[in-house]
Order: structure tokens, then C-alpha cells, then sequence
């Protein structure tokens, strides 16, 4: 429980704390906390839960937070996100309506093909991250963030009504699935042996439907939250603990908990809401300017465009930013410092890289110091250390396209 607590103390998901959750007999206002369909699953299996967002998840299991991380790069491990929000857009106008919302170009994806986008406010800020797929089957399927979700779902909700209003054909329904990431360079190959369908002809940021080791109609979509190649599949409550007991009977496959999935995305330089990225920030000062449609650029008819568009040839005055150091970990709300000693930003993400063996962070500096192999300092526990800028991701992605 101590190796739990440590694991915990170390993430900052959404700018929440974590607290650790008893298996049973809670009490207060843990007991307004949601369950997700593997709950038990969880238990049953060493997860240590705590509270993340309005649910009990598990940090880690009895494995350490370290074996867990450098499992899923060498082989593959298993995720409940089942506390994301899920939704489907109906209708003709299901794009007018997302592009109503975000900034990215919707009505260029292919059947099936998906893409990451944001949504924005009329400052040019970003209200929460999402993936948005065009599927076949006539509406758009769209995962954003458990901690936006009362926010995600009355913005849309709102422009729903909004255009309805307006005599547009267009609905929203929220998709009560759970959702599993297989995550890691044999996730493909362990899931082949429960699909009919070729993998290989599933390149990143695709979906399709398929049976799942006999569970029926799993959306499978080839991404993820940890750089490596793998799957998230939406599958029907009635099936989770199903889905999971046959993939975890796979020798290559094991579970792994929220301290995992925190650590593999820093490495992959990938944005945790609330903590990376949030209102206060705009696409270009976060460098997602690529999320940003061609079209829609030239449009200018998405959320903040006006503040959002001229920075992408302009100046903005911060940039996030990788960094490594030595020493003791960067943590969030660290000081980060010019070689001279003067304060120039801060550490919005940090941990120690168990691929690396030493520590790697995100932040946000003035715009001149963002060169990667700049020298700044990073102020922890009031000392000040070396450290550098430097490219993104930290380790490798092995994302799976086509050849």
C-alpha cells in the first residue's frame, strides 16, 4: 500500500490529487464515486484503487508502478479508461455541429479514420482534448476526458439544442461502453488471435467494429496514451470482465494502472488536460498549431480563431516545452529558470523515465528560450538544477501506418 501511496503522490492527473480508496466499506463522499465495469475485476486481480475524477480507478497493481511502464514498451498491458466519455454525434449536420466546437478539418476524414482535435473557447483557450472518428456507420464517435466530461457534455449538448433550434438534423447520445486500451509493441499480435478482421489493415487512427474474443459489436480504434502501438476497444458493459479475462490470459499481456499510463505518455511528450494544457492556453502556445485543419485555418470559423490563427504566424510569448535534468524529479509548478537565474516559466508535468533512467518534464517558457538544447535551471526543493530543452517525444512513438 506504502508503493501505492508513492505512486499516487506522484500524479497530478487534471490538477487533482489522487487519495488512495479502501477496496470496500467507503463511506462519505467516496461513496458518490463511480465504478467502472472492471471494478471488481480490479480487486480481484491486486489493483490498488484510488479516487481520479469523479471515479475509483486503479494507480497500479501489485506489480510496481516501473515494471508496469516498462512491461507495456516491451510487450503489452492492459488499461481500463472506462471513465472516459464516450458519445456519438447523429445526424446530416453531425459535422456542421462538431465544427461548430473544434478545430480540426472533420469533414476530410475518411470512413472510419479518426483524428485528435480541441475544444476552444472564443479567447482562443482550450476547454478539453478529444478524438473524433467519421465512422461508417453514420455518426461521429467522439472520446474526450472523465474530468471535462459535465463541461464536454452541456457544450455540446448546448449547440445541439442550439442548431436544432435552427431546424439542423442532429442529435447526441451518450455511449455507456466500457473502454479498454491494449497498449504495446504485441498488442496487434494478442489481439489477432481474438478478431476475424486483418489488423494490419488497421493503421493508426482507424476504427472498425468487430467481435472481440466473442464479444460482439467492439468498436476497435487503433490508438492510444503511451507513444507504443495498440488498441482502444469500446466495448458493451455485458462483455468488459469478458474481454479483459481472455486478454489477460495471454501470457505477454498484463494490467496496469493510472502511475503507468501518467509516465508513458511524459515520455511520448503527450498532453495531460488540466495539468499541460487548459482554458488559459491556446493551441500554439501548447504546440498543437498541427491540430489545427487546413481549412479551418483559412475559415476562420472555428472557436477563438481570431486570437488563435494570427499566432500561427506570429509571436507567441510561451511555448510548451520538453526538458531533461539530473538530480531530483521536476515536478509541476516547479520554476523554471534562465541560466541567469531569472524565472521564465514553469513545469507543468515531470517524473523520473524508467526507459531514460533520468528525468523528463513538460512546461511552458518564454517563447525565446523554447530552442531545443537551450540551457535553463529548474528550481525543486529550493535548489536550483541544470537542465535542458529538448525535442519531444522523449522516447520514440512506434505508432503502426501503413507501408
Amino acid at each position: 500500500m506504502q508503493r501505492a501511496a508513492s505512486a499516487a503522490a506522484h500524479l497530478g492527473f487534471r490538477g487533482q490529487a489522487l487519495s488512495l480508496v479502501p477496496g470496500r466499506g467507503l463511506s462519505g463522499t467516496q461513496d458518490a464515486l463511480r465504478r467502472t465495469p472492471l471494478y471488481d475485476f480490479h480487486l480481484a486481480h491486486g489493483g490498488k484503487l484510488v479516487a481520479f475524477a469523479g471515479w475509483r480507478l486503479p494507480v497500479q497493481y501489485r506489480d510496481s508502478h516501473v515494471h508496469s511502464h516498462l512491461h507495456t514498451r516491451r510487450h503489452c498491458s492492459l488499461f481500463d479508461v472506462s471513465h472516459m466519455l464516450q458519445t456519438k454525434i447523429h445526424g446530416r449536420d453531425r459535422v456542421k455541429l462538431m465544427e461548430s466546437l473544434v478545430v480540426g478539418d472533420i469533414a476530410e476524414l475518411r470512413p472510419n479514420q479518426g483524428t485528435l482535435s480541441l475544444f476552444t473557447n472564443e479567447a482562443g483557450g482550450i476547454l478539453d482534448d478529444l478524438i473524433v472518428t467519421n465512422t461508417s456507420e453514420g455518426h461521429l464517435y467522439v472520446v474526450s476526458n472523465a474530468g471535462c466530461r459535465d463541461k464536454d457534455l452541456a457544450l455540446m449538448q448546448d449547440k445541439v439544442r442550439e442548431l436544432q433550434s435552427r431546424g439542423s438534423d442532429v442529435g447526441l447520445e451518450v455511449v455507456d461502453n466500457a473502454l479498454l486500451a491494449l497498449q504495446g509493441p504485441t498488442a496487434a499480435r494478442v489481439l489477432q488471435a481474438g478478431v476475424a478482421d486483418d489488423l494490419r489493415k488497421l493503421p493508426f487512427m482507424t476504427s472498425a467494429v468487430m467481435e472481440v474474443f466473442g464479444v460482439p459489436s467492439c468498436r476497435v480504434t487503433r490508438c492510444g496514451y503511451t507513444g507504443e502501438d495498440g488498441v482502444e476497444i469500446s466495448v458493451p458493459v455485458a462483455g468488459a470482465v469478458r474481454l479483459a479475462t481472455a486478454l489477460l490470459g495471454n501470457p505477454e499481456v498484463k494490467l496496469a494502472g493510472l502511475a503507468a499510463r501518467d509516465s508513458l505518455r511524459l515520455e511520448a511528450g503527450l498532453c495531460l488536460y488540466g495539468s499541460d494544457i487548459d482554458e488559459h492556453t491556446t493551441p500554439v502556445e501548447g504546440s498543437l498549431g498541427w491540430t489545427l485543419g487546413r481549412r479551418r485555418r483559412a475559415a476562420m470559423d472555428f472557436p477563438g480563431a481570431a486570437v488563435i490563427v494570427p499566432q500561427l504566424q506570429g509571436k507567441v510569448q510561451r511555448r510548451r516545452v520538453g526538458l531533461t535534468c539530473e538530480g531530483a524529479p521536476m515536478r509541476p509548478h516547479s520554476p523554471i529558470l534562465s541560466a541567469e537565474g531569472t524565472v521564465i516559466g514553469a513545469v507543468t508535468s515531470g517524473c523520473p523515465s524508467p526507459c531514460l533512467k533520468r528525468n523528463v518534464a513538460m512546461g511552458y517558457v518564454l517563447s525565446e528560450y523554447s530552442r531545443p538544447g537551450t540551457p535553463l535551471l529548474v528550481q525543486v526543493r529550493r535548489q536550483q538544477q541544470v537542465a535542458v530543452v529538448s525535442k519531444m517525444p522523449f522516447v520514440p512513438t512506434n505508432y503502426y501506418t501503413l507501408k
